[in-house]
């Protein structure tokens, strides 16, 4: 009989991604801001800095993912994981959003290596976290329910990143714009987080627990892991997705500050608008799983997907001054992308299962961390693209105005390229095959096996 998870456990694994998304909230909204008009690097150098690093530490991820895999304790494969990450990722996450008073040629060296390090952190951190889904039990809907909870932290994370943290950065400021006291405000801010973040890694580790394991008799090989992860065409799909899904977010995400600044004329309207947004994404994430379990994961994510890219396209045709009409329509595109926000986090486990039900041998440590790989690539693309996009359309670093070009240009990249890159992600999510009725096929299957190997 498949396992069900008590509320304590899916409330304690969703804290872990709360704790992360401190940190990935900040890469996705507020990153590009804070290289370009506090830190003081170019639009161009710091696009080539997050594609070098993002490109290279991607490749860590199915690295981690063997590691994670062949990890043996006490305490499983992957829990331990987040004992181990806490203090580093809370030291390195402070010391990434801190400017410090050196040369210009000893800032750039100083960033590419705080970033490097973050994004490595992150990854040894989050592979391991992600794939703890997979593990927790073998009911896909029970699964779903987990991601669900770790979907509403993870986005509980952006509201307080969209809408408290810019605040906040100010008020450690003293409501100064200068660069050098709105970096007091960045490492404050960061400092608090952080802090917070390390406990909930511990009270993830605590509450949670690793019920499904591979088959005893099951020899490790990484030959055949990668054999059979590259012939398991869900997964391929997904990865493809996965990378479109998450270069959308970014791109959307670091182009909405320099809009509601540069385009609406109110800085405050970033807030505003996050504020209603992320509240309408957490509703969307909370109906999600009633909604799966009706019309199926892939369904659910391509509506999803075609709705988030036409509202994310409406920002192209939104007049200027027009603040009401830009909350009104985020709110639409939050809740439109917040209802598939656990799916593609459970679809890992289903593609896992996939794997085991095809080859026998289960790998969910190396499926989880392929996919969190494209995630990576996606967002490294995406960041690259915003830098790349601002410099084109001549956006200067640390200017208090910009061209009418580089306006439009911020107003491109943050409505047409994100909402081009959310529909393509939709049009994939029409040949991935496996439906409701098939996921639920292999998941008797498989406890079937399991319980016979028991017998």
């Amino acid at each position: 009989m498949a396992h069900k998870l008590a509320f304590s456990e899916k409330v304690g694994y969703a804290l872990g991604d709360l704790a992360a998304n401190f940190v990935f909230q900040f890469m996705i909204t507020l990153q590009v801001t804070f290289y370009v008009d506090v830190f003081g690097l170019p639009p161009d150098k710091a696009a080539f800095m997050f594609l070098v690093i993002g490109i290279a530490v991607a490749f860590i991820n199915p690295i981690m993912g063997v590691i994670a895999d062949r990890t043996v304790t006490k305490w499983g494969k992957f829990r331990p994981w987040l004992i181990w990450t806490a203090l580093p990722f809370g030291i390195i996450g402070v010391l990434t959003f801190t400017t410090p008073e050196i040369s210009p040629a000893a800032k750039l060296i100083y960033a590419w290596v705080t970033y490097a390090l973050l994004r490595t952190i992150y990854t040894v951190n989050n592979v391991p976290y992600a794939s703890i889904n997979a593990v927790m039990t073998d009911d896909p809907d029970e699964r779903n329910s987990a991601a669900q909870y770790r979907q509403i932290a993870a986005n509980s994370a952006g509201f307080i990143v969209a809408s408290l943290v810019v605040p906040l950065i100010n008020i450690f400021a003293h409501g100064s714009k200068d660069p050098a006291d709105l970096a007091r405000g960045y490492q404050y801010t960061m400092g608090i987080l952080m802090l917070v973040a390390m406990v909930m890694f511990v009270i993830c580790f605590l509450s949670t627990k690793e019920r499904i394991l591979p088959d005893p008799k099951q020899k490790s090989s990484l030959s055949q892991d990668l054999g059979d992860l590259f012939r398991n065409r869900p997964w391929a799909i997904l990865f493809l997705v996965t990378l479109f899904y998450f270069a959308a977010l970014c791109i959307r995400g670091n182009a909405m500050l320099p809009y509601c600044k540069l385009f609406q004329g109110d800085e405050n309207l970033f807030s505003w608008m996050n504020g209603f947004g992320l509240a309408s994404l957490i509703i969307g994430v909370a109906c999600s799983n009633a909604i799966s379990v009706r019309i199926g994961k892939r369904l659910l994510f391509l509506i999803s997907m075609v709705l988030t890219g036409v509202f994310t396209l409406g920002l192209i045709v939104i007049p200027v001054h027009s603040n009401y009409v830009v909350i009104g329509t985020e709110v639409l595109r939050q809740f439109s992308f917040g209802i598939s926000g656990p799916v593609l986090w459970s679809m890992m486990g289903d593609v896992a299962d996939f794997g085991e039900w095809k080859t026998g041998r289960r790998a969910s440590g190396i499926i989880t961390s392929a996919v969190v790989f494209a995630l990576w690539i996606g967002l490294t693309l995406g960041q690259a693209a915003v830098g790349g996009l601002f410099s084109a359309y001549g956006y200067v670093a640390k200017a208090t105005t910009q061209t009418p070009e580089a306006i439009h240009g911020v107003v491109l990249t943050g409505g047409l390229y994100a909402g081009v890159c959310f529909l393509i992600a939709a049009a994939l999510l029409l040949i991935y095959p496996l439906n409701r009725a098939e996921n639920k096929k292999i998941a008797d299957e498989l406890i079937a096996r399991r319980q016979a190997r028991q017998a």
